[in-house]
């Protein structure tokens, strides 16, 4: 068992400590209602991942927003491994920035885990007043017990890539992170390395591009990102801008857990790569692509030929491990990346998509399948849409995974998933070989939610995880 720390602070002393820490048992997910027809608020689901219990797979508690249309997206915590060191910190409040209404819902999961409670709101003008930004999306504790969320926008819908700095204990707003005038030019995600004295953060679109949709004469008119941003951690600056070749629409970031390693791993999501970062013999930084994932010509859908989407990525707390998923081929794929240069495909399971046997995209020429996928049918649910967000247990053996992408994208490219609901499924993971493997028992249908189908989004268990804590 993990080391017992009489005087410690949240989280875990190392990421292999986290390893050993105990398996989860429930769930913290944000159901987004905006877009699907349903007049109804965004809520938090806690769902019972515990075999064991009577009310396995099963929402068993659901906390509605004050306020309708939100698109709940991203969550942080108040507190995180960051500040084990601090005993007077606990991780004990869920904080749920929303991406299109700007507001930050930060929420008690402290008092009773199984049954979360509202604890503050921080209203728009409040982050206007003080920060200028909106459309929120990634949230990090940071070590000073401060809380950090990025920003893709100005008020206006025009991109700015800022970061909005709460107090860890009041949630009141301090202002930005970043020196005024210093915002980057768009924004979406972001991790630090203090080690090595880096925050890098990554891009999606202006609000005003991506809201409603996604255009592709937009990519044409280069108002999609494809650029990393290379932050002084200590001065809070840009120190460099990288352009990422075939990287369009860097999303999700990860450093190795290690808080030594100077390299890290970003998924591009249009160009469907996965490129490496890391410091150069000179002390900048570089790119490099590590994995492509090849497009497919296809008929019968948007475009002549089809991205992968990588959309979320993941890598296990020992940084053997990164997993990623491709939202639109509809595969869910694990590397193991022991050689960060040269990962090394170790499992591969398709769970929808768009290319699915009997659906309306025809595969005309292929790199790498023979034949279309099957649909994916779990007991006795088909699921719709793809892979999407996935969340990985500490000891690394199961994979969780949710089908929704962003609402207004989901009705574009998946509208079945608008009707039927997300769903949330869970794979079993070969951690000495390599290998994934469906748990057929395992289902929460999100279709079947009391006020309709509902779009789940980002999971997060209640002690930390892989995505969410970060060691310095």
């Amino acid at each position: 068992m993990a080391t017992k720390c009489g005087n410690c602070g949240p989280g875990y002393s190392t990421p292999l400590e986290a390893m050993k820490g105990p398996r989860e048992e429930i769930v913290y997910l944000p159901c987004i209602y905006r877009n699907t027809g349903t007049e109804a608020p965004d809520y938090l689901a806690t769902v019972d991942v515990d075999p064991k219990s009577p009310q396995y797979c099963q929402v068993i508690h659901r906390l509605p927003m004050p306020n309708l249309k939100d698109e709940l997206h991203h969550s942080g915590w108040n507190t995180c491994s960051s500040c084990f060191g601090d005993s007077s910190k606990s991780r004990t409040k869920l904080v749920l920035p929303s991406l299109i209404s700007s507001r930050i819902y930060v929420v008690d999961v402290g008092s009773e885990p199984r049954a979360p409670k509202l604890h503050k709101v921080i209203e728009p003008k409040d982050i206007h007043a003080k920060c200028e930004l909106a459309f929120l999306h990634t949230s990090h504790c940071l070590a000073s017990g401060e809380l950090m969320i990025s920003s893709l926008g100005d008020l206006k819908g025009n991109g700015k890539g800022g970061f909005v700095l709460l107090d860890g204990e009041t949630f009141e707003v301090k202002g930005t992170w970043e020196r005024p005038g210093g915002a980057a030019p768009l924004g979406y995600d972001f991790w630090y390395q203090p080690r090595h004295n880096v925050m890098i953060s990554t891009e999606w679109a202006a609000p005003n591009v991506l809201r409603d949709g996604f255009n592709p004469a937009d990519v044409e008119a280069g108002l999609y990102g494809s650029h990393l941003y290379v932050w002084d951690w200590q001065r809070h600056e840009i120190v460099q801008t990288l352009s990422l070749k075939d990287g369009l629409i860097p999303l999700e970031i990860r450093f190795l857990h290690n808080p030594d390693a100077a390299q890290g791993f970003v998924g591009c999501a249009l160009s469907s790569t996965i490129q490496r970062f890391y410091k150069n013999e000179g002390g900048t930084w570089s790119v490099e692509k590590v994995i492509q994932v090849p497009p497919k010509k296809v008929k019968g859908w948007l475009l002549p030929e089809m991205p992968g989407l990588i959309t979320d990525i993941l890598l296990s707390l020992d940084d053997r491990f990164l997993y990623f998923s491709n939202w639109l081929h509809g595969d869910l794929r694990q590397y193991d990346v022991s050689d960060p240069q040269r990962p090394r495909l170790t499992g591969q399971l398709f769970l929808g998509g768009s290319i699915v046997k009997g659906g309306p995209v025809q595969v005309l020429e292929d790199q790498e399948l023979k034949s279309q996928p099957e649909p994916l049918v779990v007991k006795g649910k088909r699921v719709a849409g793809g892979p999407q967000m996935i969340q990985l247990s500490l000891d690394g053996k199961r994979l969780y995974v949710t089908t929704s992408l962003y609402s207004a994208w989901d009705k574009q490219f998946y509208p079945d998933l608008i009707r039927e609901g997300s769903v949330m499924l869970q794979v079993d993971v070969d951690t000495v070989k390599g290998g994934l493997k469906l748990n057929p028992n395992f289902l929460v249908d999100f279709g079947k939610e009391p006020l309709g189908p509902a779009l789940a989004h980002e999971l997060r268990y209640p002690g930390g995880d892989c995505s969410s804590d970060i060691w310095i």
